[in-house]
């Protein structure tokens, strides 16, 4: 069987291939850290320590990536080395160290970067640096980098500067947090006394950053001057920039020209009907490709499409990957270059290299062969779905089910739930974790289902959760149970983690004595305490909804947890979802006296890594035990 320390050793890891395009023509980094390319050969990786690298657009420069210090869930510090190819050696350089972000220019070899939350930029990487700005500040003023809730919650990502095609122009958000409130937890470490972290986070109905967007001319070194949610070059001297007033529900697309005024036209659609387009992959002059859940009316696939366009009308669309190892990849997406190639991952491990344009494999990159091998000597579980009736809609479940099912029998239940707005815990893609060994090993069921606020089965269903979080997707976990009752030992049945452990502690506080246990990690207990934009994205602010964000708290629950078992895990660093929310939890069961069983992880954040991944998974499982026993 496929056990706990297979899961831990990565036993069943799937191999990627750790390679970016360039150019048209392919240039990697290879697993013993040594940079290739066709012309030339070099281990230079070692000399630096480098953890990643990024290549210059004229290909005349390598910078390197070393000495990473992580910061929130994108962002990092980091030193940078530039490796000059023609010279075969590194430069000399006045970039300083503890580097916030670095970006190579579209076209050439100019560097913006951001130390000490102030932009700067290089012509060349042996010129002097131009200061862009000067009034940076720690948790005050952020130039060229979100704060935390806009990496978080709007960007997702470690920068907030784009340079423009042509790389003259740099447009940069400037990120005011000076009237945002702190958030203050312990950092325990290894000194005598504990240190305090403070992180300006904006909960539900306080104070939000404020954000301008300005654009940098290198060539004369002069700068032009709501939530700002995505910023795309359009042109050389077009940029189009989508803002969102406070509670989510309007959005502007405004398209700027360099000189100040504004461009609008018509939109129109090119795809309709009952699916949901993902992801733009590529736009080219006269081609969309786009990733979407159209085939089979299945939400959970996803398969890479290709819309031809030109200025009077376009084609019907065409699926590129529908017929590609159908019954095995069901989940794909693509990485495309300029003789746009792609790369799909399916429910299978599938990773190759084709032409879209004919289809010819050119190279098959990572077959995983070897994982493939290995798994036919372990008694896997089957993963099957279907949809459940609720009211009018049909929603959407997936059953881990164990080696050698029978359906005679009766099976222990893990109801593993997410259940957050726009989310998907029923679909395609190859998954080998903590619920294959439960399936597998401990003969659990694993059960998963998207009910109502879920995402990729339209508007009307993702939609029921607005202004109302902690009521349909709560109810509808509950009713989800009676579709697995067949299969499964009587009310042995719990469920789990993140929002998925604010839904679990919301569904064992019902009282519906439907559930005998649950484990929720670092779950939300009040929506007061999370960051404003996600929280009122679905719940608008507490003046406007005082009523469901009154309703919506666990602690209003805790009496009814007498008659479960409840284990409550977080990490007492967590900047995401503090651990003010446990600790709130904790103290509702300890007035109530509710005996429940809790684990704190000291100096961890909300993903509970290193060591602790590995003890959080183990504590669950015996916990799982004893709730089976």
């Amino acid at each position: 069987t496929f056990t706990l320390e297979d899961y831990f050793n990565g036993t069943a890891r799937t191999k990627s291939y750790n390679m970016r395009w360039v150019s048209g023509t392919m240039k990697k980094i290879t697993p013993t850290n040594k940079y290739i390319n066709p012309n030339i050969k070099y281990t230079v990786t070692s000399r630096v320590a480098a953890f990643d690298y990024m290549v210059s657009a004229d290909r005349k420069y390598v910078c390197f990536q070393s000495n990473y210090t992580k910061l929130w869930r994108h962002s990092y510090t980091a030193s940078y080395s530039i490796y000059d190819l023609e010279k075969g050696d590194f430069i000399n350089m006045d970039i300083p160290h503890e580097i916030q972000y670095l970006a190579w220019s579209p076209t050439g070899h100019k560097l913006a970067f951001v130390w000490k939350n102030n932009i700067y930029v290089k012509e060349t990487p042996t010129s002097a640096f131009k200061q862009v700005t000067a009034d940076g500040a720690h948790n005050l003023i952020l130039n060229g980098i979100p704060d935390w809730v806009y990496e978080e919650e709007m960007f997702s990502t470690n920068f907030a500067l784009w340079w423009s095609p042509n790389g003259r122009f740099v447009a940069y958000a400037r990120f005011n947090d000076s009237g945002v409130h702190n958030i203050e937890y312990t950092w325990y470490g290894e000194g005598q006394y504990p240190e305090t972290v403070l992180v300006p986070y904006p909960k539900a109905g306080t104070p939000n950053p404020t954000v301008k967007l300005f654009v940098f001319d290198t060539n004369t070194s002069r700068i032009n001057e709501h939530y700002l949610s995505t910023v795309t070059w359009a042109s050389d001297e077009r940029i189009a920039v989508q803002w969102q007033n406070r509670t989510q529900n309007y959005v502007v697309l405004k398209t700027y020209d360099f000189n100040g005024s504004a461009w609008t036209e018509k939109t129109k659609f090119l795809t309709k009907g009952k699916w949901e387009v993902t992801s733009i992959l590529k736009v080219t002059n006269d081609a969309v490709y786009y990733v979407s859940n159209e085939h089979n009316a299945s939400p959970g696939q996803r398969n890479v499409y290709k819309i031809t366009i030109n200025d009077a009308s376009h084609s019907e669309r065409e699926c590129l990957t529908c017929t590609l190892n159908a019954d095995r990849c069901k989940y794909n997406s693509a990485l495309f270059i300029k003789i746009y190639n792609i790369l799909y991952i399916g429910i299978h491990v599938c990773e190759n290299l084709k032409f879209l344009k004919t289809f010819l494999e050119v190279r098959v990159l990572e077959d995983n062969k070897d994982l493939e091998n290995t798994l036919q000597n372990i008694a896997m579980p089957s993963v099957t779905h279907g949809t459940l009736k609720i009211g009018e809609f049909d929603l959407w479940y997936q059953m881990i089910q164990p080696p050698k099912f029978d359906k005679s029998k009766k099976y222990p239940l893990l109801i593993d739930v997410y259940a957050g707005p726009c989310s998907q815990k029923s679909d395609f893609r190859f998954r080998v974790g903590w619920s294959t060994y439960l399936a597998s090993t401990e003969n659990v069921i694993v059960a998963s289902f998207d009910g109502r606020g879920s995402g990729y089965q339209g508007d009307k269903i993702m939609h029921a959760l607005y202004k109302r979080l902690g009521t349909y997707e709560v109810e509808d976990q509950i009713t989800s149970k009676y579709i697995f009752l067949g299969h499964c030992i009587s009310n042995h049945v719990f469920v789990l983690q993140s929002y998925g452990g604010y839904v679990t502690s919301m569904v064992l506080g019902a009282g519906s004595g439907v559930f005998k246990c649950g484990m929720a990690v670092a779950p939300v207990s009040k929506w007061e305490y999370y960051d404003s934009i996600y929280t009122e994205r679905y719940m608008v602010t507490p003046a406007e909804n005082q009523a469901f964000y009154d309703n919506s708290t666990v602690m209003e629950r805790a009496k009814n947890f007498k008659s479960v078992q409840y284990l409550l895990v977080h990490g007492t660093a967590d900047d995401n979802v503090h651990f003010q929310q446990a600790a709130q939890i904790s103290k509702a069961l300890v007035d109530e006296q509710v005996d429940f069983d809790a684990m704190w992880y000291t100096d961890e954040d909300h993903g509970l890594g290193g060591s602790s991944n590995q003890h959080v998974y183990t504590h669950m499982s015996h916990f799982l035990k004893n709730c089976f026993a």
